[in-house]
């Protein structure tokens, strides 16, 4: 049951991601003359390879991407949203399709969790979109900079704050908590808000191993990605040349991240790291509320 769910998993991304890469290439076809692959081609090539191996980690790859794009004058702002979701579509399912085997998380947890962040997508969207984006950032905010205090409390044994969490699994009320706050990281996405960091503060305020949280975060961004894919081509509303560049060096970019990971990085490590990317985040999320008209 076990292998056969996780094979059912890796192959359904694999055949929707197989899907949107004809989708982009039939596009690229089209609209040839529009591709210079050596305009910026450098610039482009580095921005891709390394958000994505950062977005491996956990840091996330859209502000770090548009951070590039200004700095380099490489992409347009008008279709940046489109080339963003199209571009790095295929990394962070490389991405996914890696981490699904990073720990032995139970299949049925992965999948369900999965599943509630692309319903959120689809259906909570219209939800959060009438929410108050100010006290959004300043919630998540505060949250974080909460959780990550806790987590660093717990690693180094202060406090009554018990162990860190080691479960791979999750059943009952806490898997019930679980999807609909992955649900609601769906629909947040939908209007910005990144879902890896506040997904793998979920998981740990649940008991979740840290490991657990990057087949979980990875997986849903991956289908949700995917699903954006035709909506943004049939429009042209994203950066061919761009675009290309972020599939091609963003996948080496997570793969090469995976394996430093994988091979240099125990859980505790990944666990401190992780507690870093927190801060910063919420640091983030403060600023931008405090920027809000």
């Amino acid at each position: 049951m076990k292998i056969n769910m996780l094979f059912m998993l890796r192959a359904a991304l694999l055949i929707w991601t197989f899907t949107s890469l004809l989708i982009v290439l039939r596009d690229v076809r089209k609209h040839k003359d529009e591709i210079n692959l050596k305009r910026k081609g450098a610039a482009l090539a580095f921005t891709g390879f390394i958000t994505n191996f950062f977005d491996t980690w956990g840091i996330g790859s859209f502000a770090t991407t548009q951070f590039c794009f200004k700095v380099a004058k490489s992409s347009e702002d008008e279709t940046m949203p489109g080339t963003l979701n199209v571009g790095d579509t295929f990394p962070v399912a490389v991405e996914a399709l890696l981490f699904f085997g990073f720990v032995e998380i139970d299949p049925l947890t992965l999948v369900l969790m999965i599943a509630a962040a692309v319903v959120g997508a689809y259906v909570g969207a219209s939800i959060v979109c009438r929410w108050n984006v100010k006290i959004v950032r300043i919630a998540l905010g505060c949250a974080l900079l909460a959780l990550a205090t806790v987590m660093v409390c717990k690693m180094q044994g202060w406090g009554p704050f018990g162990g860190v969490g080691e479960a791979l699994s999750l059943s009952g009320i806490k898997l019930i908590v679980g999807m609909i706050g992955n649900f609601f990281l769906g629909a947040l996405m939908m209007i910005g808000f990144g879902l890896y960091i506040p997904c793998t503060a979920l998981i740990s305020i649940l008991g979740m191993s840290i490991g657990a949280a990057f087949p979980i975060m990875m997986g849903s961004c991956a289908f949700l990605m995917n699903a954006s894919v035709p909506k943004f081509v049939k429009e042209g509303k994203y950066d061919r040349n761009a675009t290309l560049h972020l599939a091609f060096f963003g996948s080496l970019g997570a793969l090469a991240a995976y394996l430093l990971m994988k091979y240099c990085f125990d859980l505790t490590t990944l666990t401190y790291i992780i507690c870093v990317v927190m801060l910063y985040t919420s640091i983030t999320f403060f600023k931008d509320a405090k920027n809000d008209k």
